[in-house]
């Protein structure tokens, strides 16, 4: 019997929990379960059979029990038996075959036994996909006696924005609210003192604005923020041991960054050196019991490694060297631009530099979007960016408004307007690359995933200049996203209303690339998974069927793959061998000898 450890968490008493998928024989996967194994080795022991799979779990602080989260059955199980399976649309993703049911806590002895239920109800604990990370992980207090979670309203994916921080009570079941608030509380931690708890929420409740970390006391009452003074998007937030600050980390500026945040008082930015803390979903960061730091991340010349730092105040260190051999490579050389927009924000993105670099040639430039919008492009080690470097192209990515890297001025300029003033920043971008003396402006090619694939496809909509552009996933019709995908709630923030109500369906659409289509000449590929639940691939039909009935050169390309990006490494190398031919094919590729 094989393993896949999805999570793996050390016990306080010196066990190893993991969250694993068991194969059998013939290479089915079963669900996920908690097993338990000694640090020094030897059997797992399965601590959970939960019919429906387990989504997450957490150590009890004695290393004695196992908090976990697991679906409830459908109401109609024995019905579905008999295809008697129709069931009521909500705020679910067209791709649902099933109402989604509520996900409640369980408790499991570490030692095996009988699980017991904590919670029930109509309500539900977050969703997550993988491989995304949990959903607000459950959070223990100090003695045992609470665990702090996220309450959502309503089970569907598309009610993610309904979260409330509870805390229960593990002898009980019963669950109080933390603060008064109905939405958008996430990521709860008790303080190792157990009387205060930290939890992520937007400024001003608005989901377009920085995620701020608050405190409040354990028992309830006022909350307050602890990090305004930093002004950037937080996506971590850990106690310290001594309970007087947190450790945050977010991205700022083309690097991520990792602060040192006291209860009161002004944050203190640690010096990471050239090290770039992973920030997929949130900053992959934790903390030994002494204060000690460990993260995942990379270098602009080397890819993921763990690195260590014995205190704040010290400089990390690598930990591991799984990717040496990377340093007998000939990399691109990665730096920082900057530029300053036409209505006044200063922006910021990354550069890379073919190997053998000369400033008094011309090179072919690919402008390579992140998505999001809310992430940005860092100068850690990206590995398209390398693969079109070592073809001989200058890489270019820009942190256009929206991007939540500087400020919540700059990512909140995005409300209302998610194509227009995010495309002249990459304009104004590409206008100050060229003042370098370095592009050829004749061979020019856009490119991106997701919301990277929204802006390429707005950007060859509206300026002609692109002689060659790949679409990952693009968000095509933002009307067909408020009605189709998991995350629907998000337009609606986006916009200010539902498309359907009142005149915000003119600015779904003006905002929308496919309203541009006809307009579009430059040769596109399109590529996508066929059940991706964020970005819906009709989405993708839609641009391949006006591009190539009004004559434009098109290909399409789709992943039979549940996913919003296919992870495995087979089709990961097919989308970057079709994305760099693509390239190749209308931009000429500098360096045939390279490939």
């Amino acid at each position: 019997i094989a393993f896949l450890a999805r999570v793996a968490l050390p016990a306080p008493k010196g066990a190893q929990a993991i969250q694993a998928v068991r194969a059998d024989r013939s290479g089915r996967e079963e669900l996920s379960q908690v097993f338990v194994l000694a640090m020094n080795g030897g059997d797992a022991q399965r601590i959970t059979s939960a019919p429906n799979g387990v989504a997450q779990f957490a150590w009890g602080p004695d290393g004695r029990q196992i908090a976990f989260v697991t679906p409830d059955d459908p109401e109609n199980k024995e019905s579905i038996l008999r295809h008697d399976d129709a069931f009521e649309v909500g705020d679910n993703d067209y791709l649902a075959e099933s109402a989604p049911t509520p996900m409640h806590v369980w408790l499991a002895p570490a030692d095996g036994g009988e699980a017991r239920r904590l919670t029930s109800g109509t309500w539900s604990l977050p969703r997550s996909e993988p491989p995304g990370p949990p959903s607000s992980p459950l959070s223990w207090s100090p003695d045992g006696r609470s665990i702090a979670f996220v309450r959502q309203a309503l089970p569907h994916f598309g009610d993610g924005d309904q979260t409330m921080v509870m805390v229960l009570d593990v002898a009980t079941g019963a669950a109080r609210q933390l603060t008064s608030r109905k939405t958008l509380e996430g990521f709860p931690s008790f303080s190792p003192d157990g009387a205060r708890i930290a939890f992520w929420y937007p400024r001003e409740g608005d989901p377009n604005n920085v995620n701020e970390v608050h405190v409040a006391p354990a028992e309830g009452g006022r909350d307050s923020v602890v990090t305004r003074a930093i002004d950037r998007n937080l996506a971590r937030s850990i106690w310290m041991p001594d309970g007087k600050s947190l450790l945050v980390g977010g991205n700022d500026g083309t690097r991520v960054a990792l602060w040192l945040q006291p209860l009161e008082g002004a944050p203190k930015k640690l010096d990471l050196g050239r090290a770039v803390p992973s920030n997929p979903f949130w900053v992959d960061t934790s903390l030994g019991p002494g204060g000690s730091i460990a993260f995942a991340g990379s270098v602009s010349n080397h890819p993921g490694e763990l690195y260590f730092m014995e205190s704040p105040e010290s400089r990390p260190r690598a930990l591991t060297d799984l990717n040496g051999e990377t340093a007998a490579l000939d990399l691109g050389q990665v730096q920082t631009i900057e530029w300053d927009t036409a209505d006044g924000f200063h922006a910021d993105g990354v550069l890379t530099l073919p190997p053998g670099f000369d400033p008094k040639s011309r090179y072919p430039v690919v402008v390579y979007i992140h998505g999001g919008p809310q992430s940005a492009s860092s100068e850690s080690f990206n590995t398209l960016a390398q693969l079109l470097t070592a073809r001989g192209y200058v890489v270019f990515q820009p942190n256009y408004r929206g991007s939540d890297n500087l400020g919540n001025a700059f990512q909140h300029a995005i409300f209302n307007d998610a194509g227009d003033g995010p495309g002249k920043d990459v304009m104004a971008g590409i206008a100050a690359l060229k003042k370098r003396g370095f592009v050829d402006a004749g061979r020019l090619a856009v490119c991106g995933w997701s919301y990277g694939g929204y802006m390429t496809v707005w950007l060859i909509g509206h300026y002609p200049e692109f002689k060659a552009a790949v679409a990952g996933a693009p968000v095509t019709d933002k009307i067909d996203g408020y009605d189709l995908a998991d995350f629907n709630v998000l337009e609606r923030y986006s916009f200010g209303g539902s498309p359907w109500v009142g005149r915000f369906g003119e600015a779904y659409r003006a905002q929308s690339p496919m309203t541009y289509a006809p307009g579009i000449k430059t040769p596109t590929l399109i590529l996508a998974d066929t059940r991706d639940a964020r970005v819906p691939t009709v989405q993708s039909y839609k641009l391949f069927h006006a591009l190539r009935d009004n004559g434009v050169v098109t290909k399409f390309f789709a992943y039979p793959v549940a996913g919003h990006f296919p992870d495995d490494p087979v089709r990961m190398r097919d989308v970057y061998r079709r994305w760099i031919d693509w390239i190749d094919q209308y931009l000429g590729a500098p360096s045939e000898s390279s490939r």
